[in-house]
């Protein structure tokens, strides 16, 4: 199953508490529950998420939020076959992973399978979109 995880670096002017928060309410405002609910984009034509995949970059756009990474290969295959992939949008904040550094798999595993980060996160099945052509 291919993923995404959006964080906070928790750095804001509020520190960490006000990361958080902002992150909270951008998810609340666009419809998104915190907890266990998995959101399918594929079943709402109005969904505020959405995935678009394109020369080996990932963009997922929401109101006041567009982020943009390059994906490695076996992500594009299994994005490909399957036709949607799994974005986690977490409000806790990561403070340790570095803009443009790859993180490790284990520190990975660690902040993203931790049971605070999965519950403080919204989850969502977005279909993968194209540019037509």
């Amino acid at each position: 199953m291919p993923f995404l995880l959006a964080y906070s670096m928790g750095d804001s002017p509020a520190g960490p508490d006000g990361s958080e928060a902002a992150v909270r309410g951008l998810l609340r405002n666009n419809g998104l529950t915190i907890g266990t609910t998995v959101h399918d984009g594929a079943r709402h034509p109005s969904f505020p998420v959405s995935l678009l995949v394109e020369a080996g970059q990932a963009v997922v756009s929401m109101p006041l939020l567009n982020a943009q990474c390059p994906v490695p290969p076996e992500w594009l295959e299994a994005a490909e076959e399957r036709g949607n992939a799994y974005f986690i949008f977490t409000t806790r904040p990561w403070p340790t992973a570095t803009p443009g550094r790859p993180v490790s798999e284990g520190e990975l595993e660690e902040f993203a399978g931790a049971e605070e980060t999965l519950t403080a996160a919204a989850h969502c099945l977005l279909p993968i979109r194209r540019i037509r052509s």
